[in-house]
């Protein structure tokens, strides 16, 4: 077998976490990674759900902006929004 070395960035604290993790289940990450690798290029897709967080969506952002503007307006009177049901 042919192996090469893949260098990416990581945040440390990810980096320690994963560590932890991957030694709690008798893994080096190197090891991690080539299994997730395996799966993927095996399965020809991510091995897991991929998602955005819903809070963040633009319909939700929008709602929040209106709502900010809205208790600015009332000096922070309001508990409901208007225009929502």
């Amino acid at each position: 077998m042919n192996t090469v070395n893949v260098n990416f960035k990581l945040d440390a604290d990810t980096k320690k976490e994963m560590e932890q993790a991957c030694a709690a289940m008798g893994l080096t990450m190197s090891a991690a990674f080539t299994i997730f690798a395996k799966k993927v290029a095996r399965e020809y897709r991510i091995p897991f759900e991929i998602s955005a967080d819903p809070f963040y969506s633009k319909e939700n952002m929008a709602r929040l902006r209106k709502s900010i503007n809205q208790m600015e307006k009332t000096g922070g009177t309001i508990h409901e929004v208007e225009g929502y049901d």
